[in-house]
């Protein structure tokens, strides 16, 4: 009997993978063009601009990304200026970090930029399509929040 083989191009979880780093890099492009941002430089400044003020364990988890790569692109964020940290009142070894103004003027540029990339994304599908993937992402992403 021969032992079973996993076909990585039909295993969902390669597939998925695959598909997220596909549109990561693609969508990366803008980002670096513009502003010379690496992908967890890219997270990192738009997790603060979503939510104001963040931890790098906060970020981390939101972005899920290690630990080190939030650490590196908090220190370059910090060296142009885009973030400042603050250290927390009751515990030193934690910092709310923070864009500056310059910071915020970035993340405000990339919005739009995102939002029309995520557009032409989805519309390279059809209607039904569009709806498929929509909900069939979020309702994997709510059976994993139950396990």
């Amino acid at each position: 009997m021969e032992p079973e083989i996993l076909e990585l191009e039909s295993f969902l979880p390669y597939r998925l993978y695959r598909l997220a780093d596909t549109v990561s890099r693609e969508f990366s492009r803008i980002y670096k063009e513009r502003h010379g941002l690496t992908r967890p430089e890219w997270r990192t400044l738009s997790g603060l601009g979503q939510r104001g003020t963040m931890t790098a364990t906060e970020l981390g988890e939101q972005s899920a990304m290690h630990k080190t790569k939030v650490s590196r692109a908090v220190a370059e964020l910090e060296r142009r200026r885009w973030l400042t940290r603050m250290p927390d009142e009751n515990d030193r070894r934690v910092e709310h970090l923070t864009l500056t103004k310059a910071g915020l003027a970035a993340y405000r540029e990339m919005v739009p930029l995102a939002k029309a990339f995520e557009r032409e994304l989805l519309a390279r599908l059809r209607a039904e399509e569009r709806m498929a993937i929509v909900k069939g992402v979020a309702a994997l992403e709510l059976a994993l929040e139950r396990k």
